[in-house]
C-alpha cells in the first residue's frame, strides 16, 4: 500500500512513517505540511491513501481533500484530528474519508485503521477485477481469444505497467520482426541486429540507421527499467501478488530487483542497476510465442 502523509506538524509525519514502516504496512511516496503544497504532489504520486490532518493553517483538511477530488484524485482519505466536532466529522465522511485517526496517535490505532483500509481496498480491487473478467468475457464471446502476436505481447506489458512508455512500440515491433523471419527461432541475434532490423522500417540513410538504432537502444532500455521499477513497488506493497511472482523472477535479474524494492523501502535513490534488456525481450517474445500457438491449436 503506498502512503502520502499531509501534516503540518513533524513530530506527527515522523511518527505515522515510523509506525507505517515498522508495522510493513507499506510504503511513504510523499509527505508535505501543509494543503496548499499537498495536491500537486499527491496528484503527481497518485497514493492509495492519503492521511490527512483535520487542522491545518491556510487550508484545512477538508478542503484540501475538496481540491483534490475537483483535480479527478480517487484514492482513499483517512483523517487525523485531535478535535471532536460533529459537524465537521460530517462533512468529513461526506467528502469521503473512510476513518479517523485521534490525535495525540496512538501505534494500535493506527495499526488497526490502516490494517482495515487496507482490508477495504484489497477487497474493492478484487470486486473491480471480477466486474473486468466478467466484462472481458462478454466482449471475448463476439471477438476472437487473441487477435495476434502484437495483441498477446502488449497484454503482457500492461500488466507490468509499460504500454504507455516511449519504448513501447519498440519492443512490439522488434517483436514482429522476429515473427516475420523465414528462419523462425525462439533465439534472439545480437541486439545490435534487432535495433537496426526496427531502425530500416523508417530509416534508409545508414547514418540515420545507426543514429536511430541508437535511440531505440536507449528507449527500450527506459522502457524495461520502468518495468523493473513497477513489478518491484508491487512486491513492497504485497511480496504475494501473482504479477510480482509471476514476472519478477522470470523476466529481469531478481538480485536487482531486490535492489530496487529496498530503495523503495528505505525512500532512497537505488544505486546503479542492471538492466539485462536482452533476459526481458527473450522471455517476452517466447512467452508471446507460446501463448499465440496455444491460443491457434484451440480455434
Amino acid at each position: 500500500m503506498r502512503y502520502f502523509i499531509v501534516d503540518d506538524d513533524a513530530a506527527s509525519r515522523r511518527m505515522l512513517k515510523t509506525i507505517i514502516l515498522e508495522e510493513e504496512m507499506g510504503v511513504i511516496v510523499g509527505e508535505a505540511d501543509s494543503g496548499e503544497s499537498a495536491i500537486q504532489k499527491i496528484i503527481a504520486s497518485d497514493p492509495d491513501v492519503v492521511l490527512m490532518d483535520l487542522l491545518m493553517p491556510h487550508l484545512d483538511g477538508i478542503e484540501t481533500i475538496d481540491e483534490l477530488q475537483k483535480h479527478g484524485f480517487k484514492g482513499t482519505f483517512i483523517m487525523l484530528s485531535q478535535v471532536v466536532n460533529k459537524e465537521m466529522v460530517g462533512e468529513a465522511y461526506e467528502k469521503g474519508v473512510e476513518f479517523f485517526i485521534h490525535k495525540p496517535i496512538n501505534r494500535i490505532e493506527v495499526h488497526s485503521i490502516l490494517k482495515r483500509t487496507s482490508e477495504n481496498l484489497i477487497l474493492k480491487q478484487s470486486l473491480m477485477t471480477i466486474r473486468k473478467s466478467i466484462m472481458n468475457f462478454e466482449e471475448s464471446t463476439n471477438t476472437e481469444n487473441y487477435r495476434n502476436l502484437k495483441d498477446i505481447a502488449l497484454s503482457i506489458l500492461n500488466d507490468m505497467g509499460i504500454v504507455g512508455e516511449v519504448g513501447t512500440d519498440d519492443i512490439v515491433n522488434m517483436l514482429t520482426y522476429l515473427a516475420e523471419q523465414e528462419e523462425h527461432s525462439m533465439q534472439l541475434p545480437p541486439l545490435k541486429e534487432l535495433y537496426e532490423a526496427v531502425a530500416r522500417k523508417t530509416k534508409i540513410d545508414p547514418l540515420e540507421i545507426l543514429k536511430e538504432s541508437k535511440a531505440i537502444e536507449q528507449r527500450i532500455r527506459r522502457t524495461v527499467g520502468a518495468a523493473m521499477n513497477n513489478i518491484a513497488t508491487l512486491g513492497v506493497v504485497d511480496y504475494t501478488n501473482p504479477e510480482f511472482e509471476y514476472y519478477a523472477p522470470r523476466y529481469f535479474e531478481f538480485s536487482e530487483i531486490r535492489t530496487v524494492m529496498k530503495a523503495i523501502q528505505d525512500e532512497t535513490t537505488p544505486k546503479k542497476v542492471k538492466i539485462n534488456v536482452k533476459k526481458f525481450l527473450q522471455v517476452l517474445y517466447i512467452e508471446s510465442n507460446e501463448k499465440f500457438n496455444n491460443n491457434s491449436s484451440k480455434m
